[in-house]
């Protein structure tokens, strides 16, 4: 099975991508790669930390290599936190914390639209292409269910009674933004055979 690179460390994304790619390739991560080094993600764009991943990867290692990025957009936050959504509540901050500071920040709100986007980067043969994939719903008034990660307890996609984090990780996988995401990039690397 040929291999490509995710230029992640995050388990839980790379359990995500793992599973969604299951038979097309084999998706290795950083770490077993020997990449240890802390990636910079200092765009002012999910495409743009993607896409620095991505290219980082690939000409220090000279690898096929898929990067992505991922942004929550509040609608009653003027799109916060987008490309901030991993350390909204600060550099190191833990999922817990950004969750609370979310749930915080949308106290009294009655607007609670909200739209996860995913921006995955693809370096593949010396060429570079992205895909997008987005997921509307809203932001919940408290946390429900324990799967996923991240905002998943508080993100409820449109035309679903449960959150991310209750649906499970198939149903979660086939409708997310990374999801869709993938399967775009997925489409695209059979489209090759």
């Amino acid at each position: 099975m040929k291999q490509i690179v995710f230029a992640t460390n995050n388990k839980n994304k790379l359990r995500e991508m793992r599973e969604i790619m299951d038979g097309l390739y084999e998706v290795m991560s950083l770490e077993e790669i020997g990449c240890h080094e802390e990636i910079v993600e200092d765009a002012d764009t999910i495409e743009g930390n993607a896409k620095i991943k991505a290219d980082f990867v690939t000409n220090k290692f000279h690898v096929d290599c898929f990067a992505d990025d991922t942004g929550l957009e509040v609608e009653a936050l003027g799109g916060a936190p987008g490309v901030y959504s991993a350390r909204y509540a600060g550099e190191h901050c833990s999922y817990q914390d950004n969750v609370d500071k979310m749930l915080n920040a949308m106290r009294g709100q009655t607007n609670r639209k909200a739209a996860f986007r995913t921006c995955i980067a693809l370096n593949l043969d010396g060429k570079s292409y992205l895909f997008e994939g987005r997921c509307d719903g809203q932001i919940t008034e408290e946390q429900r269910g324990t799967e996923g990660f991240g905002y998943d307890p508080i993100f409820q996609p449109d035309g679903y009674e449960q959150t991310f984090a209750e649906l499970g990780h198939e149903v979660k996988n086939a409708i997310s933004h990374r999801g869709r995401a993938t399967q775009k990039l997925i489409a695209f690397l059979k489209g090759l055979d």
